[in-house]
């Protein structure tokens, strides 16, 4: 198998609020996706978003299941920040999980959480409405929509998190192979930082509650 090789590119956006133009280096794949064009088996999606030194990261989360008690074990390797944020995401799933119509299955289910850094640039990433989606295909046993790029986090009280930027996620989502991005329904003031270009290249589905974007990442709304 061949390895890929990453070079450093940077793209230009205007923040909204102080009407700057920032600048911002990503790695980039050299001549392969990073996200498969063929679909993912269940429990499995890709997410990205971008740390407080405004660094993009980009993973593949997937979640095993076995016969158990519903106890959530997370792989070695993955760090607090984002491990914080996988158990944020597995505590709404147990408190929302009768109006899921997924009580059963979660109570004689055990949970283990793999994420692969596809970038390998060790940023920590945010991903609890990723790892819900994730959590909920795999319980369904249906997979997410093809090429399907995950975005938004999840705060301890349940409540949506908006990504920092949408800019920089949506570019290296896009050039390594997405062409959908689920995105919260407040980041959408922040498409006035994207180009034209992946504008033009993205689809984007919007979401304001965390069931429902489980709903519609697996195309069941």
């Amino acid at each position: 198998m061949g390895s890929f090789e990453y070079h450093q590119t940077s793209f230009s956006y205007i923040d909204i609020e102080s009407r700057e133009e920032r600048y911002v280096g990503v790695p980039e794949a050299g001549g392969r996706d990073l996200l498969s064009t063929d679909p993912l088996a269940p429990g499995s999606v890709y997410v990205s978003s971008v740390d407080e030194q405004g660094k993009v990261g980009l993973y593949r989360l997937k979640v095993g299941c076995a016969v158990g008690t519903g106890k959530l074990r997370v792989a070695g390797g993955i760090d607090s920040t984002m491990k914080e944020s996988i158990q944020r995401a597995f505590a709404y799933l147990q408190g929302h999980k009768a109006n899921m119509g997924i009580a059963q299955a979660v109570v004689t289910t055990d949970f283990h959480i793999e994420a692969i850094d596809l970038l390998t640039n060790r940023v920590s990433c945010e991903v609890g409405i990723g790892l819900l989606v994730a959590l909920y295909s795999a319980i369904q046993k249906r997979s997410v929509r093809s090429r399907l790029l995950i975005l938004g986090d999840l705060s301890i009280q349940g409540n949506i998190k908006a990504v920092r930027s949408l800019a920089e996620p949506l570019q290296l989502g896009m050039d390594n192979g997405a062409r959908r991005a689920l995105i919260p329904v407040e980041n959408k003031r922040h498409f006035l930082e994207v180009s034209a270009d992946i504008i033009e290249r993205v689809d984007p589905i919007f979401y304001s509650d965390p069931v429902m974007a489980a709903m519609k990442a697996l195309g069941m709304s």
